[in-house]
């Protein structure tokens, strides 16, 4: 198996053959979309160049797949997820959004159980896949892999999480969340809590919310700390922005969204660092007494142990909705990746239920 380093290489190598060959055309592909609009491949990569105006279209396609979730848009497509890190919530979000519209599912939870196991390259693996796949979602543990298989492969890549560098999909649950709890996007306070170091939904949320006005507060150990390349990134777009270590009451009495995260013991090479910050910050349901009625607790999950339990039944938690909202946004990811438009939803006919 390649190391961390070794892979990195082999895709640095790749991608330098693969735009050589492929010229001005693939020089053509940046960002977010990777796409024309009228192209067929839609990309769903990195959230970073996703306009104002996009993010309303896929939170009100959003909001009509919420109405009615069962359609068959997706008859005789064939929807892949490989996923070489391990997850719950978003690879059953995507397989029962790719079922919940009539697709078939085919991928691996587990790299061991591919051809991974066997030294098969991630070049070689998405190729392979698109063969067979209208469309792949993946999860990989090195930070840029999704940019790097949306490259090679000739069908559309949704990035569902790369390393701790970002996690598009989530983030548009995240904000379809938060539209629908606070009726807006614009002018919010919302306090990051916990891992901000690794978190990469804190980092594609910092980056989606920078048309909305938001104020952030980082809340975090200095272990944990936001990493300097992301407060940069808020000066340069004139996001307003304040750091805190203390996390009690007072501190966020002024919160529009509390945005809870664990600490990711994956993420760590030093056990020891993990033990000294696993449990600085927990959210308890004592700690809500003078919060804003409008405040929702959010959470990307899994929980381990920074929201108390007896913090559930508390009309301010939200982020067992936020997971079932993840349902109706990757929906609405899927068929923009695929072509199919706010209008092509709207008009459809094939809603079961």
């Amino acid at each position: 198996m390649c190391t961390l380093a070794d892979e990195n290489c082999m895709m640095n190598s790749w991608d330098d053959a693969f735009r050589h060959s492929k010229g001005v055309e693939q020089q053509q592909k940046t960002g977010f979309f990777n796409h024309n609009f009228q192209m067929e491949k839609h990309n769903f990569v990195t959230i970073a160049d996703l306009s104002k105006e996009k993010i309303m279209y896929l939170i009100d396609m959003a909001s009509e797949f919420e109405k009615h979730p069962n359609r068959e848009l997706l008859k005789g497509k064939v929807v892949a997820t490989l996923f070489y890190e391990p997850s719950t919530r978003t690879r059953l979000s995507f397989e029962t959004a790719a079922n919940r519209l009539g697709a078939r599912v085919i991928g691996f939870s587990d790299a061991k159980a591919s051809s991974v196991s066997k030294g098969e390259t991630l070049k070689d693996t998405i190729l392979m896949v698109s063969n067979y796949a209208d469309v792949i979602a993946m999860r990989h543990s090195l930070e840029g892999a999704a940019q790097y298989a949306s490259e090679v492969a000739p069908v559309p890549i949704i990035n569902a999480g790369d390393g701790a560098h970002q996690h598009p999909s989530q983030t548009m649950l995240d904000l379809y969340s938060i539209y629908k709890t606070q009726g807006t996007l614009e002018n919010l306070n919302i306090y990051l809590v916990g891992d901000l170091k690794y978190g990469r939904t804190v980092h594609s949320l910092i980056m989606a919310m920078r048309h909305f006005n938001p104020t952030f507060h980082f809340v975090a150990p200095k272990e944990l700390a936001m990493p300097n390349e992301y407060k940069i990134y808020c000066r340069e777009h004139d996001i307003k922005f304040q750091e805190h270590t203390a996390f009690n009451e007072k501190v966020i009495a002024d919160a529009d969204i509390i945005y809870m995260t664990r600490v990711q013991k994956e993420r760590f090479s030093d056990l020891m660092e993990y033990e000294r910050v696993k449990n600085v910050y927990i959210l308890r349901n004592d700690m809500l007494g003078n919060v804003k009625e409008n405040m929702r607790i959010l959470h990307p999950l899994p929980r381990v142990n920074e929201i108390a339990y007896d913090v559930d039944d508390n009309p301010h938690a939200y982020y067992i909705q936020q997971a079932q909202n993840g349902l109706y946004a990757r929906e609405a990811i899927f068929s923009y990746c695929l072509g199919i438009t706010l209008d092509d939803i709207r008009a459809d006919k094939t809603i079961i239920g």
